[in-house]
């Protein structure tokens, strides 16, 4: 059961005044003709969010801030994930599998066109996935390794061969990577976005928002409103206090669960609790000591309560998942038994190790859920003899480059937002958290090219041998909590991939 946050603390995170995650959305705001204020016949919302993106090309920017904004409404693949994490048709009306399950051929939309006017033919595909090869620098690419080649049949045919089976690259075609791009729309990604989807990006201020316009010549089902506005605010306070004030509209992935309360039982608006893919990390670097002891690592597994962190930071929102692997994912296994809450058992591991009286260093960057955690993390971990010294890492900026590309930390705390990501984690040595994948590549690989039985079975058994080596942990599965005006419906519940749908946004 959700228990409330103490006042204390609560009055603590507003006053504090954190940061959210880039990758997180939260809240939006009236603009032009956008609230309640406008009256019948609305045609504008503003969605207030935090973390704005740097540019907008997510081809060579990493992070989820530019695909929140982008995929789905201005850029679309040839499929989508719904709100049940189920691959399902988008730019392709159908595709047929092989035999051998290594060719995939797509029947493509009819009439479906680029906001520059150019018609959308089989040839786009393989522009855009020969590019993830050729010109994309984020480590997103490596997931189009597995393309062979792109065939193109005729206009509205296409035939990509994969140099083996794999279970995961249809989904991995509905994140960024599968991102349709026109030969003619690439030459200014970062300022001038190009797609198929049903909104053009009519004007963009960095820091401040971006402004989304309908297409009259959208190919397919036009939204219900003429314009939306991303309207990036500096922290979550800010966001409840414009949708009180009627200058936002709705308010997704709320950074301050503290806050929510004072929304749910007033009528106008309405208040919503769906999952996503985001896993709240406390990550180890596998490379150095301590944490290059799998008995520390457990050690503080066993120290930590994980519920009493969710209901003490969080509100009670959120869910226990053991590591990067959600219920919506096909081979989910909950494994969170593996580590009770057991300080006795967390001080023998670290007796056996030789590391009592250990002091360590946790990295924690500038948002609010790691802020959250931090301090009681800390008291759990003192509890069981580890002195922990918090070291803050403004974020994104100094977070990636001290700890995600120059792995300089000890233990960390990230919300890691991308679907599926558990092999992106733990099946590269190079990856920030040093995990050694000699045990589970060769499964992962295996389960990869098997039917859909073997892929389950064999990607459960990579999460039981990760959760076992205790290559890091998760504190919980991040919540997605949604607030809108209650006369605005459409707003999705989940976030399941990167993306913030907002093609279903409508007034009642």
């Amino acid at each position: 059961m959700r228990r409330k946050t103490p006042l204390t603390l609560a009055a603590a995170l507003v006053a504090a005044g954190a940061l959210a995650l880039t990758a997180c959305s939260a809240g939006s705001g009236g603009s032009t003709g956008s609230g309640s204020s406008t009256g019948s016949g609305q045609t504008a919302v503003t969605v207030a969010l935090t973390g704005a993106p740097v540019n907008l090309d997510f081809t060579k920017t990493a992070g989820s801030a530019i695909p929140q904004a982008l995929m789905t409404n201005v850029y679309e693949g040839l499929v989508r994930v719904d709100q049940s994490g189920k691959v399902v048709p988008l730019l392709a009306k159908e595709w047929k599998i092989s035999e051998d399950r290594k060719t995939y051929t797509f029947t493509l939309q009819d009439g479906a066109t680029f906001s520059n006017g150019e018609k959308f033919t089989a040839n786009d595909v393989k522009f855009s996935l020969d590019r993830v090869k050729k010109d994309w620098t984020t480590t997103l690419k490596a997931k189009m390794d597995v393309v062979q080649d792109v065939e193109v049949k005729n206009d509205t045919e296409v035939a990509v061969h994969l140099s083996h089976p794999s279970n995961a690259w249809l989904f991995d075609m509905a994140t960024p990577v599968g991102a349709m791009f026109s030969s003619t729309g690439v030459a200014d990604l970062a300022n001038t976005p190009v797609g198929t989807g049903p909104f053009t990006v009519a004007s963009w201020k960095q820091n401040e928002n971006i402004v989304l316009k309908t297409r009259d010549d959208y190919w397919g089902t036009a939204p219900k409103v003429k314009e939306v506005t991303l309207k990036y605010f500096a922290d979550a306070t800010a966001t409840t206090n414009a949708l009180r004030t009627g200058d936002v509209d709705a308010i997704v992935n709320l950074q301050a669960p503290e806050l929510v309360d004072t929304f749910k039982d007033d009528g106008k608006f309405t208040v919503t609790s769906g999952t996503s893919s985001g896993e709240v990390s406390l990550s180890f670097n596998n490379r150095v000591a301590p944490f290059n002891d799998k008995r520390v690592r457990q050690a503080v597994l066993y120290a930590l309560d994980r519920q009493a962190i969710i209901d003490t930071a969080w509100n009670g929102y959120g869910s226990l998942v053991a590591t990067y692997a959600t219920p919506t994912d096909p081979y989910y296994v909950d494994l969170n038994a593996k580590y009770p809450h057991d300080p006795a058992k967390a001080k023998q591991l670290l007796k056996e190790a030789g590391a009592e009286n250990l002091s360590i260093t946790y990295t924690v960057p500038t948002r609010p859920y790691a802020q959250a955690v931090s301090e009681i993390v800390v008291s759990q971990l003192k509890e069981v003899g580890i002195d922990v010294k918090i070291q803050s890492s403004e974020f994104p900026a100094v977070w990636l480059d001290n700890v995600f590309t120059k792995h300089d930390f000890q233990m960390t705390t990230v919300l890691a937002v991308e679907a599926r990501d558990l092999l992106t984690v733990f099946n590269n040595p190079d990856y920030y958290i040093g995990y050694d994948n000699a045990k589970i590549a060769p499964i992962a690989a295996k389960a990869d090219a098997a039917d859909e039985q073997g892929y389950i079975s064999g990607m459960q058994e990579v999460q039981k041998q990760i959760v076992d080596d205790a290559a890091s942990g998760v504190l919980f599965l991040f919540p997605n909590i949604v607030i809108t005006k209650s006369e605005l419906t459409g707003m999705p519940k989940n976030s399941i991939v990167e993306s913030l749908d907002l093609t279903g946004l409508s007034w009642k």
